[in-house]
C-alpha cells in the first residue's frame, strides 16, 4: 500500500520544492501539496516547510485552520519541520518586535547579531545564507548514511533557542554555535533546507520517508 505524505500548504514556504524533492526519493508514494484536514488526518507522514516571518506565518496557519491538525499530527505521525517549521514549534520569537508561536516545545528564537565577526575579521552577513556544516549531536535514523558535519544550504536570520538541551539533534556555526536540528519523539524539524541540500539534503528526506519512530 502506497504511504501519503502530506506537505502542509499555508501559503507560504518552498513548498513546490518540497514536493518534487520527496517524489523523488518516494517514488512510490501519493505527495499532496495541501490544507485539507482530511487527508493530512489520513496521511501517513507530514512535512511543515515554510520560510518568511513569523508573525506572517502564525497568521498563515490561523487562517488555513491548521494550528489544530499541525499539533495532531506532531503526536500521532512521523512529522518533518523545515526552517520556519521548526521555528513555530518554540514558544516565542523576536520577530516583528515579539511573535508567539505554537509553544510546543519551551524556548525562544533569536536574531543573529548583528556584529558577529567572520573568519576575517569583518562582520557576518545575516541573513546566514549558503552551505554550512551540520554537527549531528546523537544518532537518529534521520541522520542514517549521512556523515557527520555535511553540508546543508541555509536562508535564515533567526534561530532556535530551546530550553530542553535534550531536544538538539545538531548544531551549527555562523558566528556562534546555534540548534539547526532538533528531535523529539517522531518529530525531526530542521533550520536548513533538505530540499536544497544535494545529496545529503535528499538523503534525510530519503531517511524519512522510511522513518518507523518506535
Amino acid at each position: 500500500m502506497e504511504q501519503k505524505i502530506a506537505v502542509l500548504d499555508y501559503g507560504m514556504g518552498n513548498l513546490r520544492s518540497v514536493s518534487k524533492a520527496l517524489e523523488h526519493v518516494a517514488p512510490d508514494a501519493e505527495v499532496r501539496v495541501t490544507d485539507d484536514h482530511e487527508w493530512i488526518r489520513a496521511a501517513d507522514r507530514v512535512v511543515f516547510p515554510g520560510q518568511g516571518a513569523a508573525r506572517d506565518c502564525m497568521a498563515a496557519i490561523g487562517q488555513h485552520h491548521l494550528n489544530r491538525e499541525v499539533r495532531e499530527a506532531m503526536k500521532s505521525k512521523p512529522f518533518l519541520g523545515i526552517c520556519m517549521g521548526l521555528q513555530v514549534l518554540l514558544t516565542f520569537s523576536e520577530e516583528n518586535a515579539g511573535t508567539e508561536l505554537l509553544g510546543i516545545f519551551p524556548g525562544q528564537v533569536m536574531r543573529f547579531a548583528a556584529d558577529m565577526p567572520g573568519d576575517n575579521g569583518m562582520p557576518l552577513k545575516i541573513p546566514h545564507m549558503g552551505w554550512s556544516r551540520v554537527r549531528q549531536s546523537h544518532s537518529h535514523p534521520l541522520w542514517e548514511g549521512i556523515a557527520d558535519e555535511a553540508r546543508f544550504y541555509f536562508v535564515h536570520s533567526y534561530h532556535v533557542v530551546p530550553e530542553d538541551s535534550s531536544l538538539v539533534a545538531a548544531t551549527t556555526d555562523y558566528g556562534i554555535e546555534f540548534v539547526s536540528a532538533i528531535s523529539s519523539g517522531n518529530l525531526f524539524a530542521v533550520q536548513f533546507h533538505p530540499e536544497k541540500s544535494a545529496d545529503a539534503g535528499l538523503r534525510l528526506l530519503k531517511n524519512f520517508v522510511n522513518w518507523k519512530p518506535e
